[in-house]
Parts: C-alpha cells; structure tokens; sequence
C-alpha cells in the first residue's frame, strides 16, 4: 500500500503457479476508485465510481443575482429562523429551528442544484418567476396586494416583503385558482426543502438530523467505512482469500468485468480485446457530431442497452450461454464500501433526473434508478410474482400466449431463486409493522412481502444502495453471471444514442446492426459503435422510447400507453414516550427496518376487475419526507420535521387505468383516470384506520391543507369526520402530493403491430433483431412491484434471443 498525493495504491498479492505475484492495483483517487486488473490477460483499468466522494458537490451556479435575490427570499420563507429556546432545552432542537436556510448557505447549494441537475420542461418559467419577483411590478403581479407597502414607493421586491406576508403569499399560490402559480409553489417547496434536509458539510452531517431524530448513513456502516480508510492509511498484507475479499468489499463484484473508457485509446482497446471483443480504432474528426464519424467499433455477438432488472437478465443468460456480451450502462457503477449512504449525493448520482424527476404538470414525482443494477441496486426489495389476475388479463384478453405457458412460470422460478426470494424476518421495522398491526387490529387482510433480501437483513437505507450486497439485485446475480462466464463485459458511464439498422434485400424488415453510443472524456463527447448479431434495449420504461425514436422507428405506440402506478401517502405520528405500554418500541425509527415486509390487499379488488390499490410502506430520509409532507408555515414545517422519526408513512398504490405519453425522458405527460384517484381515495381512508388502529397519536394525509388530527382526543364522530373529509379530497391539481416508482407500458408488448411495439418474444415490430427487455412492455399495469415480473419476462425474451443467435451460428 503506497500513499501520495495522487491517491492512495491498495496493492494486494496473489500466488500463481506456487510464486506469489502483485496482481491489482487500487487508486483511491478524487471521486473515482480505478482497479488494474491484471488478473488475466487483457484486463485493465476498469471504473468504479465512489458516491462518498461526491458528498460535498457544489454545481456551477448560473442563476443571476437578480433571481438569486428570489432564491434566497423564498428559501427563508419555507424554512425561516424560529425562536423556541423557552420550550425546550435541546441544544439540537434550538440550533435547528433558529436556522434559516440561508444561514445553512441552501440558496447558493440550491441554485447550483437547479442549474444544473434539474431538467424539467417547464423550469424556463421558474426562471421567469425568480426574475419577477426579483423586481417591484413582477412581485406585484404574482402576489398581489398583499406584496404592497403601506409607505411609499408601495411597491417592492420579494425579498423586501415581510415574512409573515411572504408566508401568506405562498400559500395563496398552493391553493391559487391559477395552476402556474400552484406549480411555482410545488417547484419551490420541493427543492428549497429537497436541497436543504439533503445538504451535508464536510463532515457529512446536516444542521437538522440530531433534531429531528436522524442518524445519517446506518451508523454500522459509517463504522465500517471509518476502518476501511483507516487501513488504507496504515497499508496491511493480507491471505490470499482475505484479499479477494476485501477487493470484493472495496470494487464490488463486478470489477473484473467493468470497462473505463475514459483511459487512454490504446488502453482501452487492449482492455476490449482482451476481454475477446474485436475492436477496430477509426480516424476521428475533432467534435464528432454523428454515429458516422466514430473512434472505436467494438463487435460482440449482443450488446444490451441497460443493466437493470431486465437488461441485466439477459445478460447474464447470453453470457452463460457463451455468447461475447457486452452492457452499456449510463449511469456508473457503485461498490458496497464506496456507497455513502446519503440521501442527497445518492439520489444525484444513482437516480434518472437526480431523483427530482416529475411529469410535465408536476403532478407525480417520479423515481426511477440510473446506474449499473438499475432499479434493483435502489429498490425497496419486494418481490412479488406476476398475480394469476394479471396473467389471465394479459395472457386471455390481450391474447398473449407467452404468460400463460410453462416458459413463463420456469421464468418466474428462475428469476426467484436467482435472488434468493423468501418471506421470512427476524424483526419488522417500525412502519411495517404498524401497517401489520393496525390491519390486525381492524380485521383487514395483511400479508408478508417476499423480498430479494435475507431474513436479517435488517436495513432502511437500500434505496441509496445495499452497503452489504445482501439484497440481490443484477449487480449481485445476472451481472456476476456475466463477468464470471468470461464472456461479457460492462461499459458504465455510456449512453446509446442509437440503434443502428440497415435494410436487405428481400427483407420485409430492417435488421438491427448494433449500437451508437457516446461517453464523456475531458469535456468532450466521444462517440463508439458497436456492432452485434442482436440488439437488446433495456433502457427503462421513460429512455427507451426516446432511444427508439432516435433510431429511426416509426411504430405511433411508441411513447403511448404509460402506466405510473400512482401512490398516494398518509401518515401517523407515534411519539417515543406514550402514556399507555401500546407501543413499547420506543428505540424504533421510521427509515430503520426493512423498508417493505408487510402490504394489504384490502382495497386491491383481485377478486373483480383487479384495478384496485395495494397498501404498502414506503423509504422516506428526510428529504423526500420534507417534500411529501404539507407546508403550511415555516414553523409547522419544523414542527413535522422534529416529529420525522417516528412519523409512519403507509401509501395505496393504484394498478392505474390512465395513461401517458412520454415525449423524452425529463418530458412525461400523464393523465390519472377517475377511476384511479377514487381506488386510491379508498386506500387514503383505509390507511388513515390502519394508523389510528396501530396506536397513532396524530394522523394526516399530504393535502395541501396540512389538516391533522390528534386520535387520542378526537371523539368517535370527530374521527369519523376527519377520516371521510380527508379521504374524499381531490387527489389531482397538485392538491396532494403523487409518487411513482414504478414506470411500464410505454412499449407495450401486444398481437397487433398497430397496437403494440414488440411481439411475444420481445422482438420488434418494426426491426428485425432488436429485443426490447424491460417494464416499457407490460402490456397493462402490473399492480405490484414489478421486479419479478420485468426479470422474468426478460428471461423468456432472452430465450427468443438465443435462438436468433443459434440460427446465425448455424449460417
């Protein structure tokens, strides 16, 4: 172990043929962690991208100093400085409300944030609104009378007004009869609140956390760290096994298979060919601008865009299957040791959008990952087989045989042992067991998840990662598979940007060639083709429309048909000492625990049409907690904030009739059928019961209104009342707060090429040999947790592909 300024060298030895042989090289350097393989011939330098280093980004701020002046107003407007020291004596507590959020420097952290990260279509009349409201007439115009001075000029800025007419000001926007001014007021909330509960300092601690009950990362894995950077500090020799473990911790299970092409040309290609992959270097113009003027062409017999639940299936199935394999990933790879944990620097990096993704009218927030193991590496590991209703659905009515045959449920069983699926828990986490408790209590049905995870495996923090690999997402299973055959290889931090396709003759169709993609090196973009017998996209169900329509494919269902499974929240607040021994768990919180365990199909109506809403616990830090919950004042929001830890949060989830279109990956358009928001209504109301029954001494929804009621003093008919209003309230119109996790159907899989864009074997309409293999093929929405389902229609898809392949082996 060698330690400069230019990173630190953890070097480890191996013995081959009986002589004991230096065989990798770690440099722990900045926000990277590069790993030499020289484990056989051809590997070298591969990537793994460290999101602990990134803790502290501060993007470039390109806001003027005129709408800096709104910013920075606004953000002491949601979150201002509350004096509270002669209520309590809690130093944390005091610090925290007395805190505005630009003394916490949020502003400037905010407007480099939304400079930079944020893409949503409408963020041009953000922009506008800052400047007006940095100027007298603009502020007047978006406030009116309650923006004017009583003493001359009148008129002012934002910044000038006071704050309790600030506060008033935004909260006629949240409830304005203008839906531009209701969307301004959703805008600012989110990232003001978003930036400022996620923003850590150098020593990756946030003014609120101790406050509010909030460790940071689990503090058993901010242990663990503190010792990994104290060995690579001190240096160690370790056993032969012992090495392989800790280069397993520090690099993951995929480092002999990742591919950095950031390193020099020559590097690169000696690391592809060694790998097996015939590569051919191209004359390359400065500034390339298309798929023709290229640096490299890379050939393999399948390339698959995307790692996740489905690309990463079929991966791993051509790989084993001794196929040459290789993955384009756009996001980067993250190892258990480099994880931070930390909800901010995590979201920004392993998450499409940075994790502030929404539709076009703000009306769902949407989450979805982008990095190698896509949504597995981040989900909330349910894992729930494809329901008999959906197969009779999609296998009777929509005609397709395939999820009615015994490739099928062989899928499904692969799929499930691959990772490890079961139903058991040592502990339940405080949410999920107050969603099986108050079910209990009422008589509802409540059923236990089937989870990717072990029985111990006892942790809230899987949405930012999985710090111990327990949870077995593609990362952890199909990609193994891939890297361990020999066969395959992942290229992290590259985007396709096309299918290339050619015509023959003779031929109906056109063929599918392989894939243009482009990477960042030193600011430029380079561009790479690779060209393969077939061509699997597994971009998700928002990129990959935009992929195919940047291909050239003509098919109108392109985009069409998204399903969002919109989720709609309450919660309960169970306060640590309680009169009455109903809740002894006092040392519980409300982000510990595996994040799901127990769901309800109380309102799910499998048994009728199937187009219901599932009952189940969502993984909230405090920044998604902030934004979901109701802002009412800047003190009732610190009041919400002080109650996080052990406010329980139980959503429906809607298996949705309405639909989308999706016009490219920050543009989604969509539409919530009546139908739906009056499934989720009934789901509000069940779990507003659920809460109470449990032992909640204050319930409420996420209405705009913030309306709360405390249980323990409310009578019957008062609780009767807040559960009926609170319920039957509009779910639409930014009125409440709307979440998907879950995107599907924006490809869907059909008999009728003017129906559908894929077959039953995953294959085009339009282009022969391209597969597509991930949720934009659900032909309805699934109403579960899809990752079971997407897996194992992967693996059916993957079986089509390998016949392909076999017919071109046998020409």
């Amino acid at each position: 172990m060698e330690l400069n300024g230019a990173g630190i060298d953890l070097r480890c030895t191996s013995k081959l043929n009986g002589k004991r042989e230096e065989h990798m090289v770690i440099d722990f350097v900045g926000d990277y962690v590069d790993t030499r393989g020289l484990l056989h011939v051809g590997e070298d330098h591969d990537h793994i991208r460290s999101v602990g280093a990134m803790s502290n980004i501060n993007y470039v701020n390109s806001l003027s100093s005129w709408e800096m002046d709104s910013v920075t107003a606004l953000c002491d407007t949601f979150l201002p400085s509350v004096e509270v020291s002669d209520v309590t004596a809690d130093e944390s507590v005091v610090k925290f409300y007395a805190t505005c959020a630009s003394m916490a420097g949020t502003p400037e952290r905010l407007g480099g944030f939304f400079s930079k990260r944020i893409q949503h279509p409408k963020k041009w009349m953000v922009r506008l609104a800052l400047f007006l409201l940095s100027t007298c007439i603009g502020t007047f115009i978006l406030c009116g009378r309650a923006s004017l001075s009583s003493k001359f000029p009148y008129f002012q800025r934002f910044s000038q007004v006071s704050r309790q007419k600030r506060e008033e000001i935004v909260i006629s926007w949240s409830l304005s009869f203008f839906y531009k001014l209701r969307m301004l007021f959703r805008a600012m909330k989110f990232v003001v609140l978003y930036v400022f509960f996620t923003q850590v300092d150098e020593k990756d601690d946030n003014p609120s956390w101790k406050a509010i009950g909030y460790t940071g990362p689990d503090s058993k894995f901010k242990a663990q760290t503190q010792q990994s950077k104290t060995l690579k500090q001190t240096g160690f020799r370790e056993c032969d096994q012992e090495e392989e473990e800790t280069l397993e911790d520090f690099c993951g299970p995929l480092y002999r298979g990742l591919i950095n092409l950031k390193k020099p040309r020559g590097m690169a290609v000696d690391v592809l060919r060694g790998f097996g992959f015939p590569v051919s270097v191209l004359s390359q113009k400065p500034n390339p601008s298309s798929s023709s003027n290229h640096s490299l062409s890379i050939k393999c017999d399948a390339v698959v865009v995307g790692s996740g639940s489905g690309g990463g299936v079929v991966a791993g199935v051509l790989a084993k299957a001794g196929y040459k394999v290789l993955v384009l990933e756009k996001g980067n790879y993250f190892a258990r040791k480099n994880l931070s944990l930390l909800e901010g620097p995590t979201m920004d990096q392993m998450y499409l959008s940075s994790g502030v993704l929404a539709t076009d009218d703000m009306s769902v927030m949407i989450l979805a990952g982008s990095t190698v193991g896509g949504g597995s590496t981040i989900n909330w590991s349910a894992s729930i087989r494809t329901p008999q209703h959906v197969i009779k659905d999609w296998s009777v009515c929509h005609e397709l045989e395939i999820f009615d045959s015994e490739l099928y449920k062989e899928a499904m069983d692969v799929v499930c042992k691959k990772m490890g699926v079961q139903s058991e828990f040592q502990d339940e986490g405080f949410q999920n067991a107050i969603l099986r408790k108050g079910c209990q209590e009422l008589g509802y049905p409540v059923n236990t998840i089937p989870r990717n995870s072990p029985p111990d495996h006892y942790c809230g923090w899987c949405c930012l990662g999985c710090k111990d690999g327990k949870k077995k997402g593609t990362s952890e299973t199909w990609l193994v598979d891939l890297v361990s055959s020999g066969n395959g290889a992942i290229l992290p931090g590259c985007e396709a940007i096309k299918v290339l396709n050619k015509r023959k003759k003779g031929r109906e169709r056109k063929i599918a060639t392989g894939v243009a993609f482009e990477y960042e090196n030193e600011g430029t973009k380079e561009i790479c083709v690779v060209e393969a017998k077939v061509t699997i996209v597994a971009c998700g169900a928002l990129s990959t429309p935009a992929l195919l329509k940047r291909s050239g494919l003509k098919n109108a269902n392109i985009g069409k048909n998204l399903h969002l499974h919109p989720v709609a929240m309450s919660w309960g607040y169970f306060p640590e000492k309680s009169p009455s021994d109903f809740w002894p768990e006092a040392e519980k919180k409300s982000y510990e625990g595996g994040i799901m365990t127990a769901m309800s199909p109380v309102v799910a109506d499998f048994d009728g049409s199937g187009y219901g809403a599932m009952i189940q616990t969502p993984s909230l830090h405090p920044g998604s907690f902030s934004v979901l919950m109701p802002w009412v004042s800047g003190t009732d929001m610190k009041n919400r904030m002080s109650k996080f830890s052990r406010t329980a949060h139980i959503f429906a989830l809607a298996r949705d009739k309405g639909s989308g279109t999706i016009l490219s990956p920050s543009s989604i358009s969509y539409q919530m059928e009546v139908a739906d928001e009056e499934n989720l209504k009934k789901g509000i109301e069940k779990v507003l019961r659920i809460l109470a029954a449990a032992g909640a001494e204050e319930i409420g929804t996420h209405h705009v209104k913030g309306k709360t009621l405390n249980v323990k003093k409310a009578s019957y008919h008062e609780f009767e009342k807040f559960v009926k209003e609170e319920s039957s309230r509009p779910l639409r119109g930014l009125s409440s707060s709307l979440c998907s996790a879950h995107q599907m159907g924006s490809c869907r899989m059909g008999v009728d090429p003017k129906k559908s864009v894929v077959n039953q074997m995953g294959e085009t309409w339009e282009v022969e040999g391209l597969f597509i293999a991930d949720t934009s093929v659900f032909p309805t929405a699934l109403g579960v947790n899809p990752m079971v389902t997407v897996q194992a229609i992967a693996y059916c898809t993957a079986q089509s592909a390998l016949e392909v392949l076999k017919r071109k082996k046998c020409r």
